[in-house]
């Protein structure tokens, strides 16, 4: 058996000599490298285990140019991100995938115009192997910055430009947003609801609110202007939207409001009004996340997207996509509870 003097750590001669191989056949097992036989990769993992060898991470490093951190950019304010239970789901799915690849996360926010740089500046210094964007506006920055920097990169939501068309050249994930919104206004409709209002997301923001909104339209084109109010995917944006839209539209007797948490915002003004839900006025949300639709009242109706596996599709994809870029849209349903 190889003995290290007291206190020195296994190397990886010790672990070649052991094994019978060279040492550049121990550091290809160590990578999980192709062409190396099975039975010589159990043999050398077996005596890692038995000799206790840790790999050194500065020496693979300056080998591999991989620093096993990953940048997670979102182009939000952080008190905002850490109120808001969806990026909370989105960011645990990212680190639960992250973590089964030996990386973590370094959290980057833009909250003003001079963040730009200093984000450029830190994923352009081989502080991270690659990046996950989102929340992003539309003709930002940050597609053009990842180009520049020709850093991997998956995006959180389709990239768009101001003009609508999608940024090539991207891999991306996202729900399907405008079909979930045409379930839960096909259900509203299905109810004999006859003034269905909807509260919707910023239009400058990810590509989520434009398409749930197109999704409300496909299904009622003819709606007026007056039954449509834009929030900012807030609870407080939510209330005053839905306060707006009672003073405009007192007889509606829908909503479907782009998130859950506005759904909540907009179940809070109406039970100050006096209007019962399901009854007077049915509620339906978007993204079905348990910590909001279960304990509203009555608990929402939504529409299901998996938060949390959309976020480890997003670091899957960084570590284990094609060549080519590619994208994953994640099928929604409608959940049926109470409010409608």
């Amino acid at each position: 058996m190889t003995r290290r003097p007291h206190g020195q750590r296994p190397t990886i001669e010790d672990v070649a000599r052991r094994s019978g191989v060279s040492r550049s056949t121990v550091s290809r097992v160590i990578n999980g490298e192709p062409k190396v036989r099975a039975e010589v990769v159990e043999q050398v993992r077996q005596v890692i285990a038995e000799l206790g060898y840790v790999p050194n991470q500065a020496a693979r490093q300056l080998v591999t140019h991989r620093t096993n951190a990953v940048a997670v950019v979102a182009d939000q304010p952080d008190n905002r991100l850490f109120l808001d239970p969806y990026f909370d789901c989105l960011l645990r799915g990212i680190r639960r995938e992250l973590a089964c690849h030996g990386a973590q996360a370094v959290l980057l926010f833009i909250d003003e115009p001079d963040d730009h740089a200093r984000v450029a500046d830190y994923l352009g210094g081989g502080h991270v192997d690659g990046a996950i964007l989102f929340s992003l506006h539309p003709g930002g920055r940050l597609h053009d910055m990842i180009a520049r920097l020709g850093l991997p990169a998956v995006f959180g939501g389709r990239p768009l430009l101001r003009d609508g068309d999608t940024v090539r050249g991207h891999a991306y994930v996202d729900g399907d947003n405008r079909g979930g919104a045409r379930q839960a206004v096909h259900h509203l409709v299905s109810l004999g609801r006859e003034h269905i209002a909807t509260i919707t997301g910023p239009y400058d923001q990810e590509q989520s609110a434009a398409e749930r909104l197109a999704g409300y339209r496909d299904v009622l084109p003819d709606a007026p202007p007056a039954l449509v109010e834009r929030a900012d995917y807030t609870r407080q944006g939510a209330v005053a939207a839905m306060t707006a839209l009672l003073d405009r539209r007192p007889g509606l007797d829908a909503v479907f409001a782009a998130s859950d948490l506005m759904a909540s915002g907009a179940l809070e003004v109406l039970h100050a009004r006096g209007r019962r839900v399901p009854e007077d006025v049915a509620v339906v949300g978007f993204d079905d996340l348990a910590e909001i639709a279960e304990a509203t009242d009555p608990p929402l109706t939504t529409v299901h997207q998996d938060v949390g596996e959309m976020g480890r599709l997003m670091a899957r994809l960084l570590f284990e996509g094609p060549a080519e870029p590619s994208s994953v849209v994640v099928p929604t349903r409608l959940v049926l509870r109470d409010s409608a």
